[in-house]
């Protein structure tokens, strides 16, 4: 009886702490060259999708394709759960800002803190954001840095000019794109996420086509985060 305790009790306690558990699942790109958004992933299958600057988005449930499991609707089906705004009794950083998604409370820096982040969000649940500040780079400053444990970085400095504030890495994922010194219809875009190599139409190909991708998934999962090619 004693052993049955233990091991109910331990269920338990794993779902306390994996209730409300948030983490980094979707990084998206436009047109193969835009970075639109990071997406977190809540219980219940909500996503919260967030800015490079870490504004709030959107929020809902994916809804994938009935004829394609490849292909899901671009916006979030609405999450018709608990949603709560803070009131009269917040601080001013904080009142009419969004408090919390279903169980995943949300945080935003204060006055007292550094004054370059003062409005921004804070954590969604137990994760934790950071960003680059007014000693960073000018391409850079005010963009996420941190989402959780995976740092964010963007190109700047000597990299390419063309590529100048792109997203660089998520975690341990490289991103690379074509560089000014490519054809004129692909320069800017992804050229590999991780391992996998993406290729593009050029100027040089069939009239019409030039920049439209050519080979490459609209969508990976490469170290547990899927990136997704509009």
């Amino acid at each position: 009886m004693t052993i049955l305790r233990y091991i109910l009790f331990g269920i338990g306690l794993l779902r306390f702490y994996s209730a409300g558990s948030q983490e980094l699942a979707q990084v998206s790109f436009s047109n193969g060259t835009s970075f639109n958004y990071f997406s977190l992933l809540t219980d219940r299958e909500v996503q919260i999708r967030i800015s490079p600057e870490g504004k709030i988005l959107e929020w809902g449930i994916e809804v994938q394709s009935m004829y394609s499991g490849n292909y899901y609707a671009r916006n979030l089906q609405p999450f018709m759960g608990r949603i709560e705004y803070y009131g009269s009794e917040a601080d001013s950083v904080s009142k009419g800002k969004l408090r919390s998604i279903g169980s995943s409370i949300i945080t935003y820096y204060q006055g007292f803190e550094t004054p370059d982040l003062v409005g921004k969000i804070r954590s969604i649940g137990r994760l934790f954001i950071d960003y680059y500040g007014r000693y960073d780079q000018k391409s850079v400053q005010g963009k996420i840095k941190f989402i959780g444990s995976s740092p964010i970085e963007y190109y700047q400095g000597f990299d390419d000019p063309q590529l100048q504030g792109n997203l660089k890495t998520v975690g341990s994922t490289a991103i690379r794109y074509y560089s000014s010194f490519d054809d004129k219809a692909i320069r800017g875009k992804i050229k590999s996420i991780g391992n996998i190599q993406y290729s593009w139409y050029t100027s040089l190909d069939r009239p019409g086509f030039g920049g439209t991708l050519k080979s490459g998934p609209l969508r990976q999962n490469t170290g547990g985060v899927v990136y997704i090619i509009q």
